[in-house]
């Protein structure tokens, strides 16, 4: 059974392989990470390490890696079709049963987004008939939108009635299958079939390529929930995708903005702030932050000043920090969320306001502060406690002195206290930093050479470039683009060789670009070497130049192996001649 390439991409996004590994090993944060006993091999000390940004999990002690179907093959002792189903079921999707390649699950992936266009089509139509007077009313009146920004994002109305899109979209060649996969149309336990959506206003949810992959819907009524999303399908990934980004890609404002939700996005583009994007009813991910970080280098967070914004915005820091971009917080006074603050006080003041925007350590301390009174001893001691490992990460000695003052000043205690509890934390973390890597240098798994002979490296120099480039392209996909001088026949390593093939391949169509994918590709030895090459940390602050670096590498030890052929050719040749005029002498 040839399984589609694009079932593969829709099951792993369904199924997170932290919630994977999960049921079967007990996992302890740590940073970005999630650790355990690795399952495959006895062991005390974790080195089972789980990567969620990456859908990979790599094993330090017996080497063993890979994605979740790769996990589930190994947990449950399938075959790479058994356990595809097994994590199908888990999911509640159905395998195609498809021979022959990907053309049938392609074909129906185009036919599901051409459903969707023409539902965006059909929702903004309405908006304008007398069916989406509450629509108009809402968007044009109370939201303060204009015809503009309206058509410019495709923005429509949902109207009263239970079969309405069904119906619009019967007359259009789609039946109640293709609306039921598309998440359009939701079936009761009796088997009725009925609108999603009904009396909301729409916001078509476009994707970097410009197909309509989702939706999202605002109720203008007391109904509940208030957003409703589209399900996740075999086009849709809500926690993969951002509102607006097709958009805000293209600005020349040099930074991004990020808020909770599509009005505020709205309100923010209208008044020339291009540069506005949110995510879809989820809380910021991983995925989220890598896709910003193709596009900026800085990321400004808007989100609203109540608890919940606050609670977001802190765990968006995270996630986005450690994607090397510049992190600032937005503080509204006199408004709750963006959308209200243009509306009192107009563009300029926002831009303004955008200028005096916190970095995150300032934002980070001033929460910290807010939770203790400073008037009191004991809150004193207990405000340094959580304030100084805020300041003990900052990787700059001038950024450390200057808020390591600050929060000294805060606590009414010396700066070179401070300072003191700062250099004893960092001393910690550098500590078992080390010691971490003692153990990690340990293991054959991370050295140069694959631990298996069968995959060893003729030219480590090349072999490394290669690794270099699999890892900025599993990163960021349109390095690709990039890399097009770039021919797998010039790698040193098959295997790496191979696996840039794949993956640019799955690029191309449209596909996922992750190692995970290929579980069905790859022999298990390839993959545990694959998946510690991949996990291993890279920036893409200086992407494109490091690509140019390590292509370089490539080609150059390329052309000495041709040269070096050559020259062996060449001598047997001599060679041959030699014995021939020695034999006929």
């Amino acid at each position: 059974m040839a399984i589609p390439a694009q079932f593969i991409d829709e099951l792993m996004a369904r199924c997170d392989i932290a919630d994977v590994v999960a049921d079967y090993v007990p996992l302890t944060r740590k940073g970005g990470s999630l650790w355990g006993c690795c399952p495959f091999h006895s062991e005390r000390t974790p080195s089972f390490h789980v990567v969620p940004e990456r859908q990979m999990y790599k094993c330090f002690g017996c080497g063993k890696g890979g994605g979740v179907i790769n996990f589930i093959m190994e947990m449950e002792n399938l075959s790479y079709p058994d356990a595809v189903r097994f994590l199908a079921k888990r999911a509640g999707l159905t395998v195609p049963e498809e021979t022959g390649g990907n053309g049938a699950f392609r074909r129906k992936r185009e036919r599901l987004l051409s459903l969707n266009k023409e539902a965006a089509r059909y929702f903004h139509g309405v908006l304008h008939s007398p069916a989406g007077q509450a629509g108009a009313a809402y968007l044009f009146g109370k939201r303060r939108l204009s015809k503009a920004t309206v058509t410019r994002f495709g923005l429509g109305m949902a109207p009263e009635g239970w079969d309405n899109l069904i119906t619009a979209m019967a007359a259009k060649g789609y039946d109640k299958s293709d609306l039921l996969e598309a998440g359009l149309v939701v079936r009761t336990k009796e088997g009725r079939v009925y609108d999603r959506f009904r009396n909301r206003v729409m916001f078509p949810i476009i994707d970097l390529r410009g197909d309509v992959i989702g939706f999202g819907g605002r109720v203008l009524d007391d109904s509940t929930p208030k957003y409703l999303n589209s399900p996740d399908s075999p086009v849709f990934n809500k926690g993969r995708n951002l509102f607006a980004l097709n958009i805000a890609k293209k600005t020349r404002l040099g930074r991004i903005i990020l808020t909770e939700g599509y009005m505020d996005t709205l309100s923010l583009h209208q008044a020339g702030f291009d540069c506005t994007v949110a995510s879809l009813g989820t809380a910021l991910t991983g995925d989220h932050a890598q896709l910003l970080a193709r596009y900026t280098k800085e990321v400004i967070i808007a989100y609203d000043g109540d608890g919940a914004g606050v609670s977001a915005a802190q765990r968006a820091i995270g996630l986005l920090e450690k994607t090397g971009m510049k992190v600032r917080v937005l503080r509204m006074k006199g408004a709750k969320d963006p959308d209200e603050f243009i509306g009192k006080y107009g563009p300029e003041a926002f831009a303004k306001l955008l200028d005096q925007s916190e970095n995150h350590v300032e934002y980070r301390i001033d929460q910290v502060k807010a939770k203790y009174d400073l008037s009191d001893d004991a809150q004193r001691v207990e405000f340094l406690k959580e304030a100084v490992p805020v300041v003990a990460q900052l990787p700059s000695p001038a950024e450390r002195e200057i808020y390591g003052a600050r929060c000294a000043e805060l606590a009414g205690v010396s700066a070179e206290v401070v300072a003191q509890e700062v250099k004893r934390d960092r001393s910690q973390r550098r500590w078992k930093e080390k010691k971490q890597q003692e153990r990690r240098d340990l293991t054959p798994a991370l050295q140069s050479q694959p631990k298996e002979r069968a995959l060893h490296y003729d030219n480590v120099r090349s072999a490394l470039a290669e690794e270099g480039v699999l890892r900025l392209v599993a990163l960021d996909p349109e390095l690709f683009g990039s890399a097009a001088v770039l021919e797998p026949e010039r790698f040193s390593s098959p295997l790496l060789g191979k696996v840039f093939a794949l993956l640019r391949e799955r690029w191309k169509n449209g596909l996922t670009v992750s190692l995970a994918a290929l579980a069905g590709e790859l022999e298990p030895a390839e993959m545990n070497h694959l998946s510690g090459v991949l996990t291993k940390p890279v920036s893409l602050q200086n992407g494109a130049q490091a690509m140019r670096d390590y292509i370089e590498i490539i080609e150059t030890e390329a052309e000495k192996r041709r040269l070096a052929g050559e020259s062996e050719e060449l001598l047997a040749m001599q060679k041959k001649l030699l014995e021939k005029k020695a034999y006929g002498g």
